[in-house]
């Protein structure tokens, strides 16, 4: 079986750091054989979450769509930014958004429960938005998803990915080298959940 992963970043910032390690996450992912999909959250516009709203009016059409291709995936892999120590806004409301998707045209569907997940962050101070990732795998495993342990954070990452889009330092690109693997061989060996 080929393992089906949707990369993306928690962050929808022109010239995201984050999005260069989404980018080189997608590389390593499929040079180890993986079926990636690579998106980007602007595509997938939701408002705030409020639950009158989705009283009202239902779960927005962005969050059905992600939620779709998440269901549709083994795992994910989320670069995501730091924002004073934890999760960025974007990604908690996007998480949050599609953790309450329990149906869709009158069929179950959980996105979140049971899939494969790894976590990566890249920021331009040294500790790589690592504050953030502890945040952020908390609140994974709160939706039920299955965090893996390894993970990557870059720091100095202005300066961290070269012409090609490859992470530059040994000690970083290794990290990204052992999550991608891990991920893929999770996926591999149990395939979708649902």
């Amino acid at each position: 079986m080929i393992p089906r992963i949707l990369v993306f970043a928690g962050s929808v910032k022109s010239a995201s750091i984050n999005a260069k390690l989404a980018d080189a996450a997608q590389l390593t992912l499929a040079q180890l054989g993986a079926d990636v999909t690579r998106i980007s959250l602007l595509d997938y516009p939701m408002p705030l979450v409020d639950e009158d709203l989705k009283a009202r009016e239902g779960i927005p059409m962005g969050a059905m769509n992600l939620g779709r291709l998440i269901s549709a995936n083994d795992g994910i892999f989320i670069a995501s930014p730091e924002y004073n120590s934890s999760v960025p806004p974007l990604l908690k409301n996007v998480i949050d958004w599609v953790s309450l998707i329990s149906e869709d045209d009158g069929r179950p569907l959980k996105p979140w429960n049971g899939r494969y997940v790894a976590l990566g962050a890249a920021s331009k101070g040294k500790l790589g938005g690592i504050r953030n990732l502890y945040h952020l795998r908390s609140v994974m495993m709160a939706v039920g998803t299955q965090v893996l342990t390894e993970q990557c954070a870059v720091g100095g990452a202005g300066s961290a990915f070269d012409e090609d889009g490859r992470i530059v330092d040994e000690r970083a690109s290794g990290m990204l080298d052992k999550t991608c693997r891990s991920l893929f061989d999770h996926c591999k060996r149990h395939g979708r959940v649902d």
